[in-house]
């Protein structure tokens, strides 16, 4: 479907469209999710050329786009081609979006992982920590994406021997799931009757 997708674009806008660059987008996050690395990268590549050409350097697709690959060398450990990646990535949304935006924040989370995996911990920290702080922000104290950024933050704190925070944050964390859970359970119990 997604092959066939590309196909129609291609034919209907020219090989150069930001819409062709996002069944290329579509079509390399298929094979990401399926491990075929190789196949994906030349995807994400044609795409992030076609949106710099089309939409400009600095537009926030870029930055999807720019994640995007960064994460095929990610999951490679082909870190040192990985960053870059999302540190543009990340400079583009807060120049497009402001610094406290949950995109900002994601793409934060994504730095601090990659540094995190090299045991670079002192500069996935602060990442984590403002990340967190603007989801807490967007979303409010107890929603499952804070959640999901208390125990990235967490697993980090275990590594660097800080036991007691790290307990911490992962207890505030599974609160937030339980809480999320059974407001989900009790909302479809409810609706069924």
């Amino acid at each position: 479907m997604h092959q066939r997708s590309l196909k129609i674009r291609e034919k209907s806008f020219g090989p150069e469209h930001p819409d062709v660059a996002t069944s290329l987008n579509n079509l390399a996050l298929l094979y990401f999710n399926q491990g075929l690395y190789a196949k994906a990268e030349p995807l994400y590549q044609r795409s992030l050329k076609i949106l710099e050409k089309s939409l400009g350097p600095e537009h926030p697709r870029l930055a999807a786009s720019l994640n995007n690959l960064g994460g095929i060398y990610y999951a490679q450990g082909l870190y040192a081609k990985a960053e870059p990646l999302y540190q543009h990535s990340l400079k583009i949304l807060e120049k497009s979006h402001g610094p406290e935006h949950p995109n900002v924040a994601a793409s934060l989370n994504n730095l601090a992982g990659l540094y995190n995996a090299q045991g670079l911990y002192a500069k996935a920290e602060p990442l984590y920590q403002r990340s967190l702080k603007i989801l807490e922000k967007s979303f409010g104290p107890e929603h499952p994406i804070v959640a999901r950024s208390l125990e990235s933050y967490a697993k980090l704190l275990g590594k660097t021997g800080r036991t007691k925070e790290a307990s911490q944050l992962a207890a505030r964390a599974q609160v937030i799931i339980e809480k999320y859970k059974q407001a989900n359970v009790g909302g479809k119990a409810r609706n069924s009757q």
